[in-house]
């Protein structure tokens, strides 16, 4: 009863976040902060340890070489940057702090995959990068772009550091097909967000999130078509599970 209280109480508290940009990111900075230190648990636990085996793919698609800079931007705790390898500069940037330092400590400790890749830690904004015009190879986003204050100004931003034929890819939530999936998946995760974020953090609020925000995000096809939109060529995205997730990726005209 307790998580169903608190629950209820957090999809208003999110509804309110998400209605504007200037809500949307402080919401997003707290909510982040106070999960960081069991999010890679909780992520296991709700993809079933499947989130590793799409962040392989994505690093596929982003297609990595010897030389890139490459920015793990919404990175949480590293996942993507600690997995890049060597030969490359690797920036891990995120809003939350307490993200960065969780990855961090599992750099340091070895809890990660990471094959001695260094790794720069940076707090900023999605939307005001503290790096030059043109001075990024490879953008990695996982779960990231439905946490953007604005879908649109973050992906210009991205596009503005981006060299002249530089990638973005970006693992997320998706819409499944057919609709009755999606609406299936929704309901879904409307139970086990509750569950799970009472279980693992004692808080239901923590992962309600997911599905409220999910429910405004325009999902793999919605965002292929506003990078289009914005001058990204060779957009594209490729379904996971029915479309539940999707990558989405594209690049920068050469």
């Amino acid at each position: 009863m307790n998580a169903d209280r608190q629950a209820a109480g957090g999809r208003q508290r999110i509804h309110a976040a998400l209605a504007g940009s200037d809500t949307k990111r402080p919401y997003v900075r707290r909510l982040f902060g106070r999960i960081a230190r069991r999010y890679d648990v909780t992520n296991d636990i709700m993809s079933l340890g499947l989130h590793r085996r799409w962040k392989r793919q994505l690093l596929r698609l982003a297609d990595i070489r010897p030389g890139h800079v490459v920015l793990d931007l919404a990175s949480g705790t590293g996942d993507l940057a600690l997995r890049v390898g060597h030969g490359s500069k690797v920036l891990a940037a995120d809003l939350t702090m307490e993200m960065l330092k969780v990855g961090r400590s599992k750099a340091k400790s070895g809890r990660s995959k990471a094959r001695s890749v260094q790794v720069e830690w940076a707090q900023c904004d999605a939307l005001a990068l503290p790096l030059p015009d043109r001075s990024v190879d490879r953008v990695l986003i996982g779960y990231g772009l439905r946490n953007f204050a604005d879908l649109d100004a973050g992906l210009r931003e991205i596009q503005r550091c981006l060299k002249p034929g530089g990638r973005l890819v970006a693992l997320d939530f998706g819409r499944a097909s057919p609709p009755l999936l999606h609406r299936m998946y929704l309901k879904y995760l409307d139970i086990s967000t509750v569950a799970i974020g009472w279980l693992v953090h004692r808080d239901a609020e923590s992962y309600v999130y997911i599905p409220e925000s999910l429910r405004q995000f325009p999902a793999q096809m919605g965002v292929a078509d506003t990078m289009l939109r914005l001058g990204f060529e060779r957009c594209g995205y490729l379904d996971l599970w029915f479309g539940v997730m999707a990558i989405n990726f594209g690049d920068t005209p050469a």
